[in-house]
């Protein structure tokens, strides 16, 4: 076939390894543009693994293409945010320039179009995706001049005419981007000796880095708010001949681009961090695994890996003891996800380091007992892992004089929406919503939405409420909506964007989300009636219960956070229905239906098995 050579070669770079599909295939699609059938048969071929498996993994990411595509592939960003900043009109400057409509490609191969979700570029929206560059600050004008010079140029290169602040001007990433950092802390963003904590933790015995960092008080700044030494003993305690050390860099919450920074200003801490955990545990091997959106930074974290390795921090034998005759070998690898929301829960991020669609597994056991390919497993996300050396170099005095009794240190938030000052601030633990608010420059602040779609969207009676694990936690996105917004609008592209990022395996998530939004657009169009609130919080109570992983347990909560904490908006739309009675709806005979769609049952929620 044609491109056998081609498709045997990339193969042959991951040792046919179907563990490493993602990399076989991105390598595959960088050269030809997209994945086509004949290809996915010789993949799984060479990989001694079935056509199905290889086309199940291509259809299930976003930035896989089973299609050809053009020379040029744009993915605008359609979220909340970029849609309030003058996305649509974007859009339309794109196809009427193209002539061609979302979804489709030039007649002559040279551009395609796409919708995607949150890119990380909220504080700088209008944003896009072209090829692997970012393009922000987009507007009608601005469009029509980038597809015109891409025209005239063939050259991504020749779109960027200034750069960046910080190391977004660094040789390579030459990226138009800013960190737009509006507020440094003590912690993370200011004035830092690199190396000192790794350093600091080499001279102790790896269980007292785990006690310092358990004595900080430290917990992980996911947004569960679950103490990460914990998950580090669980770890180390497990009899195992290899453990992993993971970082979750798949930043894909709507609003948030923190880690988008610290990738960008704070990667050598990140490394340094994920060393001293691995360190602590007693993990050879560690993955970085970043986001599609983010590959612009790829050639940049490579070479800091190199760069790294060179120095004797990475690789054979970092730490020899002749003494107690041990030794501390360490390294990381960087796993380029392709496009899947869902992949920032844990155990699907584990599914897709394995080269498996990512979707997620069941727990328990956790990923620290049973984890990367069954080994205890230690995934944390980039914030996290910058405090552990900063933690282990300072003290645990020093972190918990930082921040709340309950929640030490500082917080990372980025900030976006109606305000003057979109952008990351570095705030101790504590601080109030007001606060924020204030230092953002916000215009006429209504109702914020706090940790992004899977969070809680809040009004002026919280504003005086603590961000901190005690009060309103968040994993660090602050998007803010002046009184000329929506909150329904806002709430009903949240579920947009929650049906369309659920990996479909079970039926709540899959079925229960399309009947949550449903019932949302049915008040919203002012058919809805006062049971029609009961049902959506029933229902999405429900799915929260039910559903299998995160994403699932997170997706209602755009309705039920807005029915609790904006009743009235929801009552100026309700009517009486006109005989005084009424709706009902049978979720369980609905599910019925979907099931004989789906052509099976679900696995979490089904009457004649039971839940589990």
């Amino acid at each position: 076939m044609e491109h056998r050579k081609l498709i045997e070669t990339s193969c042959s770079h991951f040792n046919n390894d179907p563990r490493r599909m993602l990399d076989i295939l991105w390598q595959i699609q960088n050269s030809l543009g997209w994945i086509s059938p004949d290809t996915m048969e010789l993949i799984a071929q060479l990989t001694n693994t079935y056509r199905v498996e290889v086309e199940g993994v291509v259809t299930f990411y976003a930035f896989f293409m089973s299609k050809p595509q053009g020379q040029f592939v744009i993915h605008l960003c359609e979220d909340i945010i970029d849609r309030y900043a003058g996305m649509l009109p974007v859009q339309n400057a794109f196809e009427q320039i193209l002539g061609i409509k979302v979804g489709e490609t030039t007649k002559d191969g040279l551009f395609s179009l796409h919708l995607t979700s949150c890119i990380g570029m909220s504080d700088q929206a209008p944003a896009a995706l072209i090829n692997d560059m970012v393009v922000t600050n987009l507007s009608p004008n601005k469009t029509k001049i980038l597809i015109r010079t891409l025209k005239k140029t063939r050259n991504l290169a020749s779109l960027v005419k200034t750069f960046g602040d910080g190391n977004n001007s660094h040789e390579l990433i030459k990226s138009m981007v800013n960190n737009n950092i509006l507020l440094k802390g003590d912690v993370l963003l200011g004035d830092i000796n690199i190396n000192a904590g790794l350093n600091k933790a080499f001279s102790l015995p790896p269980e007292e880095v785990i006690a310092t960092v358990q004595a900080s008080n430290f917990k992980g700044r996911g947004g569960a708010g679950y103490s990460s030494a914990k998950k580090w003993l669980a770890a180390a305690a497990t009899k195992a001949d290899k453990r992993f050390v993971i970082c979750n860099a798949d930043e894909g919450e709507p609003g948030t681009f923190k880690d988008r920074v610290l990738l960008t200003e704070r990667a050598e801490l990140l490394f340094e961090g994920m060393t001293t955990v691995a360190y602590a545990i007693g993990s050879q091997h560690g993955i970085l695994y970043l986001r599609a959106e983010y590959r612009y930074l790829l050639p940049y974290l490579e070479s800091l890996l190199t760069k790294r390795r060179n120095e004797g921090l990475l690789g054979t034998d970092i730490l020899v003891d002749e003494t107690e005759n041990t030794r501390f070998s360490f390294d990381i690898r960087i796993q380029l996800g392709a496009g899947a929301y869902i992949c920032g829960e844990e155990t699907s991020l584990i599914s897709s380091c394995e080269g498996k669609r990512g979707e997620p597994k069941n727990k328990p056991p956790f990923p620290a007992v049973s984890g990367y390919l069954g080994y205890p497993t230690v995934v944390n996300n980039v914030e996290t892992f910058c405090n552990i050396p900063r933690i282990v170099d300072k003290g645990a005095e020093w972190f918990t004089s930082i921040g709340t009794p309950e929640s030490s240190g500082t917080k990372l938030l980025s900030v976006c929406g109606d305000c003057t000052r979109p952008g990351i601030y570095e705030f101790p633990m504590g601080i109030t919503l007001g606060e924020v608010l204030s230092l953002a420059g916000a215009k006429d602040p209504e109702a914020i939405q706090i940790g992004g779609a899977s969070g809680v969207m809040v009004g002026r009676a919280d504003f005086e409420r603590q961000l901190c694990f005690e009060d309103l936690p968040t994993a660090g996105a602050i998007m803010i909506f002046s009184s000329q917004r929506n909150i329904l609008e806002i709430a009903d592209y949240f579920m947009h964007f929650f049906i369309e990022e659920s990996c479909g395996y079970c039926t709540p998530c899959r079925v229960g989300n399309v009947f949550l939004k449903q019932g949302l657009e049915k008040i919203m169009a002012g058919k809805g009636e006062t049971s029609d609130l009961k049902y959506l919080q029933d229902l999405g109570k429900t799915i929260i219960q039910t559903s299998r992983c995160g994403l699932g347990h997170s997706s209602p909560k755009p309705i039920l956070s807005t029915m609790k904490n904006f009743p009235l908006v929801y009552a100026a739309l309700l009517k009486e229905h006109p005989d005084g009675r009424q709706a009902g709806f049978n979720i369980q005979h609905a599910l019925d239906e979907s099931r004989i769609i789906a052509k099976r049952r679900s696995i979490v929620f089904d009457p004649d098995l039971g839940g589990d």
